[in-house]
């Protein structure tokens, strides 16, 4: 089994909630860039000129790229803490969510090649998908932090 550090334990259940948090925020902030990047896309002339300027389809593509990787290494390592701490995984609402969490936003980024096709149908898609993703963040901060307290009240 693996041995976690004396000095380590007590803050090691608070990586992934503090991460989670962190990736809630750049979710809400890749929401803005992606509507700034809509808004270029309609803008005409000195709007248009003007909104180019803010590179919001680079950053918007940066951002989601972080967000995919941070997803991916933050629901991994909630899932392996609980396990050290626990010695198995607890089923329930907020594994499942994340899980599908993380699916969808997987799914969601591999639809970026066709939408720097022009792919109307995938753009729609990645705009649902983010918005359910969204959604289900809001609801996992939620359970999430019923599970902090848990943490803390048995410490």
């Amino acid at each position: 089994m693996i041995e976690v550090p004396t000095w380590l334990k007590p803050v090691l259940p608070f990586f992934h909630p503090l991460l989670m948090w962190l990736l809630l925020a750049l979710s809400i902030y890749a929401l803005y860039t992606g509507i700034q990047v809509i808004r270029v896309r309609t803008a005409k002339g000195e709007e248009k000129s003007r909104l180019l300027k803010g590179k919001f389809r680079e950053v918007h593509y940066q951002v989601g790229s972080a967000l995919l990787a941070l997803m991916v290494l933050g629901t991994l390592g909630g899932m392996a803490v609980t396990f050290i701490n626990n010695k198995k995984l607890f089923l329930g609402p907020h594994l499942l969510v994340g899980l599908a969490m993380t699916g969808l936003i997987a799914i969601s980024a591999s639809l970026a090649p066709l939408m720097q096709q022009g792919n109307q149908w995938a753009r729609v898609t990645h705009i649902t998908i983010n918005g359910i993703v969204l959604g289900l963040f809001g609801w996992q901060a939620v359970t999430g932090m019923q599970i902090v307290q848990k943490i803390l009240g048995s410490t």
